[in-house]
């Protein structure tokens, strides 16, 4: 309800933000100066207006108001801050009459600070001249843009800074001649600057939006084009994508995604809209056919999908408050795939997804710290932690169920009517379950209610009796301690059961209650949530998942990754067993699927980690990994052919990756080879798509000459991937020396804010150093929090991705103990999920050590 909500006061409203930003220090402090004019609506009169600025210096606020005919000034006697929550009240003598154009104008001072929040710079090293006013020091370039979700608009400029605030936009910037700025709309016009040598480009008027959307950029741009096959009131959109200069041929990729996207939503959902200017990472937007790996295209075209969907989901209609994120960002998520989909269909996408984005929201949400994917939000500023995986793939995840479940068409007949009848405004959930209800005649809202508002998904226990089956649902947890009062939800459960030697579908519909009997299935084959459609885990007798091992044939990508990927979960809940996982794994010696081989090393990776403080089990775990992969690896060979998929590509570059860091002697022989043509000038020597697998090779088995030339390598890279791929390689490092090195590096100057995570994850993931980085935050967290803690969701997600690893009751408490003392706000969600996941670890490991032990030594893995 709003009014558990800590909001700016209701009486006074913008409808109109004319904004002119001048005086740029482009360089020094990277200060600036400007001014807003703010059209208001004021419903009653008042002596107050109160709005967000953080990190702004209000230098003067004056009112201007029309009574009758007269126009009356007033200027403000006082600003009050309030830093906690962000926000300045200006006061005034004279009281302030109700009126719907009075104008608020403030002049202020800011700076383009370096912590990718509000408006903000970033370095960049130049590949050909730039332009003279560029700022720039010995080795870097600077280029000046904006960040401003969820609460960073107010960083930038005063505004009423909250997402049901909607107002139109004018924006003005004076910049160096020899440069370029953009904004969410077209140039209106550009006019000689009040400095010698600058101009003054402006803007047209915006669409109604909320302040977050706002976007500027300046810098020494260039940029391709191209334009939509379709017309939009009778001509084709233009669609750019910006570069700082010399990178702008690697944009033809994106560029290429876009224009279609842009189409292909259009039909789909039945307008476009002419706005936007989004901004991204270099590896996010950036593709170079001859030097990138063939991931970051996958990459490419999914994140200008997901940024392009906000079109429509964000930008036209927008979540009425923070608690319903998931409504722009699990949708984005969801429609970006989709598109994808449509565009490479060969890729098999919601395989990907199946494991990578569903897994990835399974283990945040079987945790008793997660959250429901609509959670309370009180104050705007706690927004930044609940950006997560439960918003975005958990959200998307549930969003994929329901379409499979209305069909794809229905639903989106249901969505473009919610996104027309909200044009332009804010809606809520409940506004989409309407939509949906009414063009599907289903109750959407009573089945789905459950599954956003609740906490946690359910695991289906299955039990079998002759030609029957019976169905049990319950929460899921990692900790498998589920409680009777944290089991209450009853949710709504397509089953997808698919039966018969034909592996055809069982008209089931949906589980409702706690419990169910189904009759008519074969029990010489049956497959519960077909395509893993469904977001919930299946918890089968173990005799039944060794039988559908043998009969692989009938299960699609997408059942072969539920299938490894819930029972690995299971395990770590004690649902389960590691021995069943291994036994079921075993089977997939000959799978030619990238994706099942993902699913298969990623849930090989969890159990290796969990149990890699016992020399014993880590031992034995190598030798099944290496047994597992070695046909594959061996088969699929280290040579690209010219026309080979890129599904193809990927799997190459896991196995040599999986079996090289497992002691795949040919492999890693083979890899030395390259990599020391490479370091001695024979670019050609590693493709590209096996890099990140040769650097991380190279430096897990060469010790300091390899870790020093792949930071030789990181430092001078020209390959937009390349700084990405040697950080997470460099975390690869065997010994306590190296690791102390590479911590000092990546928290030195050389290494940015956004990258720092890299390295990070790499490290974590790495059992020989991981205990090293945890020392390091400790020792170093004054350096830490100032390096990252300028913008809290870096942080955050620093200490996520760095923590999480550990399977270990006393670095569970050594952390606890660390931060109780702290200001942990803007990651205390964060350090409860870390709690949840490493007392679940040590609860897995101390329950099935000695199991795996002894399955191992029993199967020749182990003397």
């Amino acid at each position: 309800m709003a009014s558990d909500r800590d909001i700016l006061p209701d009486d006074v409203k913008p409808t109109n933000y004319a904004i002119s930003l001048f005086d740029l220090e482009l360089g020094g402090e990277f200060n600036y100066q400007g001014t807003v004019d703010i059209t208001l609506d004021i419903k009653k009169e008042t002596k107050e207006i109160t709005l967000n600025a953080n990190d702004l210096k209000i230098e003067k606020a004056e009112l201007s108001t029309e009574v009758g005919k007269t126009q009356q000034s007033m200027r403000s006697t006082q600003t009050l801050y309030d830093h906690q929550t962000q926000r300045i009240t200006l006061t005034f003598d004279d009281p302030i009459p109700p009126s719907s154009e009075a104008v608020l104008s403030i002049s202020f001072s800011g700076t383009m600070n370096n912590i990718m929040a509000g408006f903000y710079r970033s370095r960049y090293k130049p590949v050909v001249p730039a332009a003279k006013s560029v700022p720039r020091d010995d080795e870097f370039h600077y280029m000046f843009s904006t960040q401003f979700e969820s609460c960073d608009a107010r960083r930038a400029l005063p505004c009423f800074d909250e997402p049901n605030l909607k107002a139109t936009f004018d924006f003005q910037i004076e910049i160096p001649d020899d440069q370029v700025a953009l904004s969410n709309m077209p140039e209106r016009d550009v006019i000689k600057g009040k400095h010698k040598g600058n101009k003054i480009v402006s803007f047209e008027r915006t669409p109604i939006m909320s302040t977050y959307l706002l976007a500027w950029a300046v810098g020494d741009f260039e940029y391709v084009e191209d334009f939509t096959r379709r017309k939009y009131n009778g001509k084709s959109l233009p669609v750019r994508v910006y570069t700082t200069k010399g990178l702008v041929e690697q944009g033809r990729f994106a560029l290429e995604n876009a224009h279609q996207i842009v189409d292909y939503f259009s039909e789909s959902h039945g307008a476009m809209e002419n706005w936007g200017l989004i901004t991204y990472r270099t590896t996010a937007v950036l593709y170079d056919e001859l030097k990138s790996d063939q991931k970051y295209k996958n990459r490419v075209a999914y994140v200008v999908s997901h940024e392009l969907a906000h079109q429509w989901f964000g930008n036209l209609c927008t979540m009425q408050w923070w608690s319903e994120l998931w409504l722009n960002e699990g949708f984005a998520t969801w429609v970006g795939w989709y598109a994808v989909d449509h565009l490479y269909p060969t890729w098999n996408v919601w395989g990907q997804f199946v494991t990578e984005s569903m897994q990835t929201a399974f283990q945040l949400d079987s945790l008793r710290t997660s959250h429901p994917i609509e959670v309370p939000v009180r104050n705007a500023l706690e927004v930044d932690q609940i950006f997560d995986h439960i918003s975005y793939l958990k959200g998307s995840s549930v969003i994929r169920m329901l379409s499979g479940h209305l069909t794809v068409e229905v639903f989106l007949k249901g969505v473009s009517d919610y996104l027309k009848a909200h044009k332009y405004g804010n809606a809520t959930t409940d506004d989409l379950w309407s939509a949906l209800s009414k063009a599907s005649g289903q109750d959407v809202n009573a089945f789905m209610d459950p599954w956003i508002r609740k906490i946690g998904f359910p695991v289906l226990t299955v039990a079998e009796e002759p030609g029957q089956i019976s169905v049990r649902q319950s929460r899921f947890l990692t900790t498998g301690d589920v409680k009777p009062e944290e089991d209450e939800t009853t949710w709504w459960i397509p089953l997808g059961l698919k039966t018969g030697s034909k592996a055809t579908n069982l008209k089931t519909g949906a589980l409702t209650v706690k419990e169910d009997t189904i009759r008519g299935v074969d029990e010489n084959f049956y497959k519960i949530n077909t395509d893993q459609t469904g977001f919930y885990r299946t918890n089968l007798p173990p005799a039944r998942l060794a039988a559908l091992g043998e009969v692989r044939e009938k299960l699609t990508i997408q059942d072969k990754i539920g299938l490894i990927g819930d029972a690995a979960a299971l395990a770590v809940s004690g649902d389960g067993t590691t021995a069943g996982v291994l036994v079921f794994v075993e089977g997939f010696k000959k799978e030619q699927s990238y994706l099942v081989w993902s699913q298969i090393i990623s849930s090989l990776g969890t159990i290796r980690s969990i149990f890699a403080d016992d020399p014993k089990a880590t031992e034995g775990l190598r030798a099944f990994t290496l047994q597992l992969v070695t046909q594959a690896t061996d088969k699929v060979g280290w040579e690209f052919a010219p026309e080979e998929d890129y599904l193809t590509g990927q799997l190459r570059a896991l196995l040599i990756s999986t079996a090289g860091l497992a002691g795949h002697q040919g492999v890693v022989s083979e890899a030395q080879r390259r990599f020391s043509a490479y370091i001695s000038g024979e670019e050609n020597a590693i493709h590209p798509s096996l890099r990140s697998a040769v650097f991380k090779i190279a430096v897990s088995e060469g010790g300091r000459s390899a870790y020093d030339a792949v930071t030789l390598d990181f430092l001078n890279t020209t390959s937009v991937d390349g700084k990405e791929i040697a950080l997470q390689a460099l975390g690869r490092v065997q010994t306590e020396e190296l690791a102390a090195d590479y911590l000092r590096f990546i928290f030195s100057d050389r290494v940015s804010v956004q990258d720092v995570h890299s390295g990070a994850a790499a490290l974590a993931a790495n059992a020989k150093s991981r205990l090293h980085l945890w020392n390091y935050v400790k020792t170093h967290w004054t350096e830490v929090r100032e390096k990252l803690g300028g913008n809290m969701v870096v942080l955050d997600r620093f200490l996520r991705l760095s923590l999480s690893k550990f399977a270990s009751l006393e670095t569970e408490k050594e952390i606890a103990d660390f931060f109780k003392d702290k200001d942990n706000k803007g990651y205390d969600r964060s350090l409860g999920v870390l709690s949840d996941t490493i007392k679940g670890n040590a609860k897995y490991k101390e329950r099935d050590l000695e199991l795996v032990r002894e399955w191992l030594k029993a199967h020749g893995y182990l003397n």
